[in-house]
């Protein structure tokens, strides 16, 4: 797509194929291996109980029931 040694610019050639130029100079980092595992562990949980309501999966995560609901909470 984009050819960093041609005499075109970069931003006409993301302008060109109608891509942000940003797309251009983003690479991608690994992912730290304790968030794998966080998200090995909740794949798993939600495979085990498919219907299991919201609270109970707090529990399953070792969270405690208040966190889960203050981040969804609005101030008035």
């Amino acid at each position: 797509m984009i050819d960093r040694t041609h005499d075109l610019p970069i931003t006409r050639q993301a302008r060109a194929l109608n891509i942000s130029r940003g797309s251009v100079y983003y690479l991608p980092r690994p992912v730290p291996e304790a968030d794998l595992a966080i998200m090995r562990r909740l794949d798993r949980l939600h495979l085990e109980f498919p219907l299991s309501p919201g609270a109970g999966c707090c529990e399953a995560c070792w969270l405690p029931r208040g966190a889960r609901l203050a981040v969804g909470m609005s101030k008035r």
